[in-house]
């Protein structure tokens, strides 16, 4: 027998994270109760176990033609949690297939911080000719429309980004001073624990 009902589904600046991560880097399984996430981060795994509080281990796992178990993963089952993630838009072999999410309002940065750790990235770099540094954050989904959502959902915040295709993905960016914008909604005073080694590069870019 199948827990039913195990996390909570209480909207939180965690569950919004989760959510983020689940979006981006997670699965949802045909069977209507198993959601795995798989992460070359362990400490991105164990935030996600600690903030579902989940009981479950973490695994080890390979991914596409690859012979190394070089991903952590864990799988947990919850009808409840899953019927829940399917009224936000999540849903199995949702990949090129994710559009539009409903995120509660007042959560949108926590849900995007998740995106990031998920499937993003926070690049700096010298400029060929300036040589001044540059800040790039980046996200990538094989979903333009679930891109394009994003894209409009930062625009509301006056925070542009751009967006391009690179071979079967598409890659939406933020150029240095929306970057900078953007970098300081997601990672607020006081936000939750998230991946150390992204906050780190944007760290000397915040504010607060």
């Amino acid at each position: 027998m199948y827990p039913l009902k195990n996390v909570s589904c209480v909207w939180t600046s965690k569950l919004a994270y989760i959510i983020g991560l689940l979006a981006t880097d997670g699965c949802l399984s045909k069977d209507g109760r198993h959601i795995d996430f798989t992460s070359k981060d362990l400490c991105l795994v164990e935030i996600f176990k600690n903030y579902l509080g989940l009981k479950n281990k973490i695994g080890k796992k390979v991914r596409g033609d690859e012979k190394e178990k070089r991903y952590f993963h864990i799988q947990f089952g919850d009808v409840n949690f899953y019927r829940f993630l399917n009224s936000v838009g999540l849903f199995s072999a949702k990949s090129k297939t994710i559009g539009p999410l409903r995120i509660k309002n007042g959560y949108f940065f926590d849900f995007l911080r998740g995106c990031i750790d998920g499937d993003g990235n926070i690049r700096t770099f010298r400029h060929p000719e300036s040589q001044h540094l540059q800040l790039r954050v980046r996200i990538i989904s094989a979903s333009r429309k679930f891109l394009e959502w994003l894209q409009g959902g930062t625009k509301h915040y006056s925070i542009k980004g751009f967006m391009m295709q690179v071979q079967r993905a598409y890659v939406l960016e933020y150029a240095m001073r929306d970057s900078i914008n953007l970098l300081n909604k997601v990672y607020y005073k006081n936000f939750p624990a998230s991946l150390r080694r992204k906050f780190v590069i944007a760290e000397s870019f915040l504010r607060t």
